[in-house]
Formats: structure tokens, C-alpha cells, sequence
């Protein structure tokens, strides 16, 4: 039995370390705060026991001897337990006093740092902390000490006679004091000073003053305050990524957001996963294949559906499918495919039915068949159009799309209106989205569509359809939602 204090970093989940990732995926219990990203959460397996302890101004959901106290209580039962705080448990996260408690309880403990704010939110901001030309040492205080212990350990004056960097944590709420403090132990009044708040995560911003006029710029929690020359540096690039600021509505199924979530989010989107559909595998007897001419697939989760439901992926060799010929709608499917060690055939120039339906030549012998494995409410026209060229065609449903449970914050920030884009990328997610969400508020933020067909379910259930992609893909939906974003002064209502 372990408790493992991980850090979870400053915020962006992609700062934590290698060790701290791995350990969630193994946990049995995880025991978090309130500035961890709940994306890491995530991360452990999903019959772990998750415990929030958050604490902020005014509100705490477990004192600290309570945490203290849950930690030993979890930690005797012999489960992994995870205490991810934000930061590094060390740098003012009160990391020391959880492994005093276990220690004395002789509970075992591992500590996993993390990267701390006082670090990563300047750097996010394109400040370092050190430079050679300007600061050659920094130093990190907390702007709140602990009042409960009638005095205080912090030497304003000598920390304004020291020079180099000085990153107070913690100390939104006194930045006029404290700026008045270090004008008086010595620091120039027009020293730069630099504040981060909510430092590496989408809605970072940075203020940008001197210690005369820091206390009229509205510092607000949470932020780490950059005192010193280096300051008055600004290597942004954070703030400047083309989606800086925007919050996109991811609604493809779970199982597939991933790569346009992340995608979105490198580009600097906050982005709100709002599946409308989630994909539900459907059982199926698989025919036999050596009597078809062609195997169709129109989507990457048939592809899925296909090889998992009806195929074990280790047999997928020459044998298998000896004498078949394969089409896919478009390059995603064709990855799919890739993935299972198989090349199409044919990928269509336009990635839609009608244009797969072109593709495909005409039989080459009375009675060819064709085998489509799609979606169970998907549309007729590739039976159809195959079939009047003298196709003999069978239809396979591998599985269906089913409304899903979204999270039900992402839902009423979407109901309010606070969104700039929502992405669709199938009729059924349009559908599902407008059953699930309702009549959106004015304006309506953008509509991005991955395709025509898209667009037109798009249309009919009452959606302005602002962008359709050029090329009928994810990296095509990317890329026509930054050149509007860019091309535009485009900014929904606050």
C-alpha cells in the first residue's frame, strides 16, 4: 500500500510528468484539488474512487486535518491512492504537512513533483524567470501566510534589497500592499511587474504594469505576480496561438474526439466536449466473404465495428479477405483501414457517398456483389446507386449511433451562449445536438460542418451554417475554422 503525492503542474494537463500519468492509470483512489485539470482526473481507470477536496476563498470542502486524516483512512486499505495537487506538492501546496500524517501513521508515500506555477505560468507567458543579461536568480514567496499562526515569516525589505526575480504566489488580494512594501524596502517604483492569471490554461491572461501601478490594474485570483526586470520582457507565444481565447464545442462520439480535441487545443482553443452521439456496437453474423467483388466501408467506425465484431485483428491477412476489393469514403477510414495492415482500392476525389458511388467501376460480371459495412440509419444512397448498376448489394450494420450523456456543465455553457463555435461532423451529431441542447441563444455561435450532407441536416433542424470544410475531414474542419476565426473580428456576446 502507497499514497502517492503527484503533481498535477500549474494547469495545462499536458505539463504533468510521465510518472504522474502512469500512476493514474493505476489508481484505485483519487484525491484532488480544486485547480487540477479535470482531464487528468480522467486519466484514472473509470472504477476508481475520485474525491474532491478543493479549497477556496471562503469554502473549503475538507479542512486540512480532514484530508489529512482521509489519506491515512484510504491509505491503510492497501489501495493506490493518488493525492494529486496542483503545482508541485512541495512549492506552497502543503505537501509537508499530508506526508507528516502519513509518516506518522506508517502509512508508505511517494512524492512525484510537478511543475509549479511559480515557474510555468511565467513561462506560458513568455517570461523566464532567469536571464542571463537581466536576472541570475529568482526567488518564490506566498503573497498568504497562514493567519492562524500570528506572524508573519516574510521580509518584505530584504526581498526588495535582493534584487533578481521575485514571483509572489498567492497575493492577488494584497498586490497594492505588497508593491508598497517593496517601493519601500528599496525596489525603483518603476520596476516591471508582470501578472499571470490562470497561468498555462485557455483563459490565461497577463497583466502588464510596473509596482506604481500594479494596484490599479484589477489583479485577480488565481495569479503568479512577476516582479523584476525580466518582467519587462515579452517572448509571448501562448496568448498568441490562433485560437487563443476561443471556446470551441467538440460534439463528435468520445471514442473519436480526441484527435480534434487535441488538435483544437494545440491551436489554443478551450474546448468543451459535448458528445451528441456515442457509437454502440452492433452484434452481426459476418457472411462469407470470398463471394463479394467489393467490401465497402463508409466511416472509420465501421472499420472498427467491422474487424472487432466479425474479425479478430491478429487474422487479418491475404486469406481473409483473398479476392476483395475495398472502398472507403474518404482518407479517415482509409487511416482506420491502415491500422488493421489493409490498403483501399478506391478513395473518392469528394469524400461523400455520391462521389465513393462514382469510384467505383461498374461490375465487371453479371452478379457481383458488394458488402457495405455502416451504420445502421445511415443513408441509401450506395445500396441504392450500386444497385442500379447492377450491384447485387448486401447492407451490414455494425453498429448504431445513440444519443449520450454529456457533462453537464459543457451543457448549460452551451444553452447560455458561452461558445464562439460548435463542430459538427455527421448528420447524427447534428441531430442528436439540437434534441439534446434545445433552441441555441442569439447570436448563435458558429456552425462548422465537415460536409454537405452534414449541412444539410444542419439546415433543416433550423442551424446557420457559417463554414463547411473544403476537404470532407477533421484536419479539413481545422482548418476552415482558423481561417474564419482568423480572417474575422468574429467574438460571441460576453
Amino acid at each position: 500500500m502507497t499514497v502517492y503525492l503527484v503533481g498535477a503542474g500549474p494547469g495545462d494537463p499536458g505539463l504533468v510528468t510521465v510518472r504522474g500519468a502512469d500512476l493514474l492509470s493505476r489508481a484505485g483512489v483519487v484525491v484532488y484539488d480544486r485547480l487540477v485539470h479535470p482531464a487528468l482526473v480522467e486519466l484514472a481507470p473509470p472504477a476508481a474512487e475520485r474525491i474532491y477536496v478543493g479549497k477556496q476563498p471562503g469554502h473549503a470542502e475538507m479542512t486540512q486535518d480532514e484530508i489529512n486524516a482521509l489519506l491515512v483512512a484510504r491509505g491503510a486499505t492497501g489501495a493506490t491512492v493518488i493525492r494529486l495537487k496542483g503545482g508541485d506538492p512541495f512549492v506552497f501546496g502543503r505537501g509537508g504537512e499530508e506526508l507528516e500524517a502519513l509518516a506518522d501513521a506508517g502509512i508508505p508515500f511517494e512524492v512525484v513533483p510537478g511543475v509549479t506555477s511559480a515557474i510555468g505560468a511565467p513561462a506560458y507567458a513568455g517570461i523566464p524567470v532567469t536571464h542571463r543579461n537581466v536576472a541570475t536568480h529568482f526567488t518564490v514567496v506566498t503573497g498568504h501566510e497562514d493567519p492562524a499562526k500570528g506572524r508573519t515569516d516574510v521580509d518584505w525589505d530584504a526581498l526588495a534589497r535582493a534584487g533578481g526575480t521575485l514571483v509572489i504566489l498567492m497575493g492577488a488580494g494584497r498586490v497594492e500592499e505588497i508593491a508598497a512594501r517593496l517601493v519601500a524596502g528599496g525596489r525603483a517604483p518603476d520596476t516591471p511587474v508582470a501578472a499571470v492569471r490562470n497561468g498555462t490554461l485557455p483563459g490565461q491572461g497577463t497583466v502588464r504594469a510596473t509596482l506604481a501601478t500594479i494596484a490599479s490594474k484589477n489583479v485577480a485570483p488565481p495569479s503568479a505576480i512577476v516582479v523584476g526586470n525580466v518582467a519587462g520582457l515579452d517572448f509571448s507565444w501562448f496568448e498568441r496561438r490562433p485560437l487563443f481565447g476561443r471556446t470551441i464545442v467538440v460534439t463528435r462520439a468520445r471514442e473519436q474526439a480526441s484527435e480534434l480535441r487535441s488538435t483544437l487545443e494545440s491551436l489554443g482553443a478551450e474546448v468543451l466536449e459535448l458528445p451528441a452521439i456515442a457509437i454502440e456496437p452492433m452484434p452481426f453474423e459476418l457472411p462469407d466473404l470470398p463471394g463479394y467483388r467489393w467490401l465497402i466501408f463508409t466511416s472509420a467506425n465501421g472499420v472498427d465495428a467491422f474487424f472487432e465484431r466479425g474479425l479478430h485483428p491478429r487474422s487479418l491477412d491475404a486469406r481473409a479477405l483473398a479476392g476483395l476489393r475495398i472502398a472507403v469514403i474518404g482518407p479517415g477510414t482509409a487511416a482506420a483501414l491502415a491500422g488493421r495492415g489493409l490498403r483501399p482500392d478506391v478513395v473518392p476525389e469528394r469524400f461523400v457517398a455520391e462521389s465513393l458511388l462514382e469510384a467505383i467501376p461498374a461490375p465487371e460480371s453479371p452478379g457481383d456483389r458488394v458488402l457495405i459495412a455502416r451504420a445502421q440509419d445511415a443513408r441509401d444512397v450506395l445500396p441504392r446507386g450500386l444497385g442500379e448498376r447492377g450491384y447485387e448489394v448486401d447492407v451490414l450494420c455494425v453498429y448504431r449511433t445513440v444519443q449520450s450523456t454529456p457533462d453537464p456543465q459543457a451543457l448549460d455553457r452551451t444553452r447560455r451562449g458561452e461558445v464562439d463555435a460548435l463542430t459538427f461532423t455527421s448528420s447524427s451529431t447534428v441531430t442528436n445536438f439540437c434534441d439534446l441542447v434545445g433552441p441555441l441563444p442569439e447570436p448563435q455561435p458558429l456552425v462548422i460542418s465537415i460536409g454537405p450532407v452534414t449541412s444539410t441536416t444542419a439546415r433543416a433542424r433550423g442551424l446557420r451554417v457559417d463554414i463547411e470544410a473544403a476537404e470532407h475531414t477533421i484536419a479539413g474542419v481545422v482548418t476552415a475554422l482558423v481561417d474564419r476565426l482568423r480572417a474575422s473580428a468574429y467574438r460571441r456576446s460576453p
